[in-house]
């Protein structure tokens, strides 16, 4: 008996010892590319069936009874890593599961945290799978420091972005490494590359400066987008979503692995649809990638990608802002649409149409010289197809009746009541039928047709960077950027909307620059009155042509915890356009801009945990080609609708910017601070104009300076391991700070005099007018905006989360006026401030023994009702109180949509 207790008490001591003497593995996991700590990677151990996640600055430590067989690290994206199990098993470095990434990496800028001196934010494609839903692209970075985005109208893909104040045109957007931003307006539109939320492996931004190699610079910063290549491992999935007001999206994704022979091929197809938000803004688009890799030997590697976004919509544009208590009075209040309506045969119409398709064709080669040099290149061609329909008008009310066709009135903030049907206030296409069909009322023709401002063109680029190691501590980068781009300008006729014929009276018949058998246009009757059908052009007929040829080089110093770059790139850009609608096939004059950026930074690693930085740059960078009436960008050219004159006082813009930055990372909380001063001298502008009778234009401004400055603080916290727990805060102080001047237009390009008559826009009647700015409040994106977000893993495969999104000290949009003495301007109205909360959740399970994941979405979950984009109708030169009841015109935001979808992979 003693024996048999002895035994026991033997068993149970060392069964204690076994208990409380577990083994603690830990580690670090990085990605081999960039360095860059990975957040969220799984940690499994075999024998004890236990595993942990990764934390912030992407170590781990896991609790097991005993080192005896294999660990596995795992991570979506990453070649699954598999070690033998030791107590310190140091730092991991995963591999991309996309072949070329490391090119990508090159030719992108992709900027490493606690090493590249610049703000900087990075998206997750998790991030964009689980939280996108049915909300615009850009909105995936409305929590993020410094950035504003709004779906505008509503329509499709017809959101925009503001990245500290600055608008789209202002902020470089780069696939792959490729510039996508338009070679003449500088701008994007998102419709275009909606279906990038389906092959994004990983998207950037980078505030201020930036690290972008291309020799065309930013001001308010850049979006790095890198798209998810060739997959090296077979297999693939499908998906599909559905949401409200008809929302469905179907879509797949297949890779075939890399062969033995070093060949690998990726596809991804989409097809997105629904009846829209917005009354009448139904969309159909589609999107589709193809990457084909070969790796050809240990040196040489090549990639073929093509990506596009073929899509339809209908719009509410942005134009059709109205004041609040005209919203009220619709039966569908903020989702009114001012253009939709129906034809005499009963046919839905919507006023505004967009289609588009823009193929973005790439070749890469990545060729390893040697351990210390490579040179990556990029040819790459872009081919854009689309346009948008809008209205021509005839007669001597030509301009007065195109006008109205809009659905509000940009002069009063009213809804333009002609056409309409009673009651419901929708637009009666039915009536301009027949007023157009009767002889009585239309005794010359069509007095309104619909026609389509066509846009295509032609883009090739070439990228080739060079990468070398100097020695230990020195990288040099350094490059070509070669640009052709060619965009042709026309509109045709598609709809005569119950006429026989159209006679365009409202420009061609007004036309002082070309001439027809040796006399003016405008006094050859037979020209004036040419009598135009379906597809015949009006309005205008050009190609625009820019042309850029850069060099760009950087070097980076690395010792220890210091890291120095020296940045500098020189570029000219050549502009020139030949029309053939107000000249006689005639190549306007050659404008040519040379331009430089020279920066420089530093960051240093005070500890394991802290670390600052600051950067410095100067841009001289050549004004745009056109001019964009939505995102208030000025142009080179006077017109370029209508006009080969350029504009006399359009020089180059500077931009002078410094930050300073302060990191802290451990465990369990990260957090970043900036501040920032953006000086911008010489821009040109496109501002908002009303003349007598409630006619619109816009004024092409030149020579405006604003500084932007402020602060920004983003944290992320994770106390556990279920929970993380993230926020944000951007205080912004931007304003204009001097004089501009600069002529004006009317809403279809033709110069002006002071009360809208057209001009020669050589003449003295075409009206130039100054302006003061001084200390009037930059509008268009709110200065101050906060989010506060949570995270929680409920179970091993359930997660829930919440976002909560402020946005304060938005300004409107200002107009401007002509007949008034006082030059002076105020601040325009401040929007109200507004919190909107989304709520999203996932789930995590096996279909079939496939990975599947289920995804839900809510925004707006309290159906807050706020304002986003707003114009202070009341002139600011006169300087009177604004009644925001009489004088503001508005858009809404969206409110309550929901979404859920089903991924499963295979």
């Amino acid at each position: 008996m003693k024996k048999k207790l002895a035994f026991l008490l033997l068993w149970i001591f060392f069964t204690s010892i076994s208990i409380f003497s577990q083994v603690v593995i830990k580690g670090t996991v990085i990605d081999k590319d960039t360095q860059e700590p990975l957040i969220g990677v799984t940690v499994y151990d075999q024998s004890s069936k236990q595993g942990t996640v990764t934390d912030l600055d992407g170590s781990f430590s896991l609790k097991v009874p005993s080192i005896r067989d294999k660990v596995i690290v795992s991570y979506v994206g990453y070649q699954t890593k598999t070690l033998n199990s030791s107590v310190n098993l140091g730092t991991i470095e995963l591999l991309s599961e996309v072949i070329g990434l490391k090119d990508v990496v090159v030719t992108s800028s992709i900027a490493i945290r606690r090493k590249t001196p610049v703000a900087l934010s990075v998206i997750e494609p998790e991030q964009i799978e689980l939280k996108l839903g049915t909300q615009e692209y850009p909105e995936i970075l409305k929590s993020t420091p410094g950035v504003y985005a709004t779906k505008q109208g509503g329509g499709y893909g017809d959101s925009r972005i503001n990245m500290r104040g600055f608008e789209s045109p202002n902020i470089a957007v780069m696939i792959n490494g490729i510039p996508m931003n338009d070679m003449e307006w500088g701008g994007l539109y998102w419709s275009n590359w909606a279906g990038l939320s389906d092959v994004t492996r990983s998207m950037q931004t980078q505030r201020g400066l930036g690290a972008s190699k291309v020799a065309a610079p930013s001001v308010g910063g850049s979006i790095n987008i890198v798209t998810k290549s060739t997959d090296a491992t077979k297999g693939g999935g499908i998906y599909y979503g559905m949401g409200n007001n008809g929302y469905n999206k179907l879509g797949f994704n297949v890779s075939t692995g890399l062969s033995d022979n070093g060949w690998a091929i990726s596809l991804l197809g989409s097809k997105t649809w629904s009846d829209g938000y917005v009354l009448g803004t139904e969309f159909e688009a589609y999107s589709y990638f193809i990457n084909i890799s070969k790796i050809i030997n240990d040196h040489h590697q090549l990639s073929f990608t093509a990506f596009a976004a073929p899509q339809w919509h209908n719009q509410r544009a942005y134009q059709d802002k109205m004041l609040v208590t005209e919203w009220q009075k619709f039966k569908e209040k903020e989702l009114f649409n001012p253009t939709y309506g129906f034809t005499q045969e009963g046919k839905q119409m919507a006023g505004n149409y967009n289609y588009y398709h823009k193929p973005q064709i790439s070749l890469n080669h990545y060729w390893t010289m040697n351990e210390k040099s490579s040179l990556s290149t990029a040819l790459y061609l872009s081919l854009g197809k689309g346009g948008g329909y809008g209205w021509q008008g005839s007669g001597p009310n030509a301009a007065s009746l195109r006008n109205s066709m809009y659905g509000a009135s940009n002069a009063t903030g009213l809804l333009n009541t002609e056409f309409r049907f009673a009651g419901s206030n929708y637009r009666n296409y039915g009536a301009i039928q027949k007023m157009n069909a009767d002889p009585a009322q239309s005794p010359n023709g069509s007095q309104l047709i619909v026609s389509n401002s066509r846009n295509n063109h032609t883009w090739v680029g070439l990228l080739p960077v060079y990468t070398t190691k100097l020695n230990s501590n020195i990288d040099f980068y350094g490059g070509l950027d070669l640009r052709y781009y060619a965009g042709v300008h026309d509109a045709v006729i598609v709809d005569l909307m119950g006429g026989d014929y159209f006679i365009d009276t409202d420009s061609r018949g007004k036309v002082k620059y070309k001439t027809i058998n040796g006399i003016p246009a405008n006094q050859d009757p037979s020209f004036v009155n040419e009598k135009l059908g379906v597809g015949d052009i009006v309005y205008r007929d050009n190609t625009g042509y820019v042309t850029q040829e850069g060099v760009f080089a950087q070097a980076e110093y690395t010792e220890d915890k210091l890291n120095v770059f020296a940045a500098g790139s020189f570029s000219n850009v050549s502009y020139w356009r030949v029309d053939r609608f107000y000249y006689n096939d005639e190549k306007s004059a050659v404008g040519n801009f040379p331009g430089f950026t020279a920066k420089g930074g530093a960051n240093y690693n005070l500890t394991s945990n802290h670390n600052v930085f600051a950067n410095i740059g100067f841009i001289s960078r050549a004004p745009f080609m056109s001019g964009s009436t939505s995102q208030g960008t000025g142009g080179y050219f006077m017109s370029m609708a209508t006009s080969n004159v350029s504009n006399p006082d359009a020089i180059n813009e500077k931009i002078f910017s410094m930050e300073l930055g302060y990191g802290y990372r451990s465990k369990i909380f990260s957090a970043n601070l900036n501040a920032y001063r953006t000086a911008w001298n010489d821009k040109c502008l496109v501002s908002s104009f009303s003349f007598p009778d409630d006619q619109y234009g816009y004024a092409n401004l030149s020579g405006a300076d604003a500084l932007h400055q402020g602060i920004e603080v983003d944290f992320k916290f994770k106390p556990i391991n279920n929970l993380e727990i993230t926020g944000m805060l951007s205080y912004g102080h931007w304003q204009w700070v001097n004089d501009a001047s600069g002529y004006l237009f009317d809403s279809n390009g033709n110069p002006v005099d002071s009360r809208g008559n057209i001009v020669d826009p050589l003449s003295p009647e075409h009206t130039k007018v100054n302006v003061n700015l001084d200390g009037v409040m930059v509008g268009n994106s709110a200065q101050s905006t906060y989010a506060l977000g949570a995270r929680y893993t409920l179970l091993k495969s359930l997660t829930v989360g919440a976002d909560l999104t402020v946005y304060d000290r938005n300004y409107a949009g200002w107009t401007m006026a002509t007949g008034t003495t006082d030059k002076s301007f105020r601040t325009p109205w401040m929007i109200p401030s507004a919190g909107i909360v989304d709520f999203n959740a996932n789930y995590k399970f096996k279909v079939a023994g496939l990975d599947a994941i289920l995804i839900g979405n809510i925004n707006n979950l309290f159906d807050q009702t706020y304002i986003t984009d707003a114009m202070d109708l009341k002139a600011s030169n006169v300087k009177e109180p604004v009644d925001w009841k009489k004088d503001v015109a508005v858009l809404y935001g969206f409110g309550r949509t929901f979404s859920v979808a089903l991924k499963v992979n295979f």
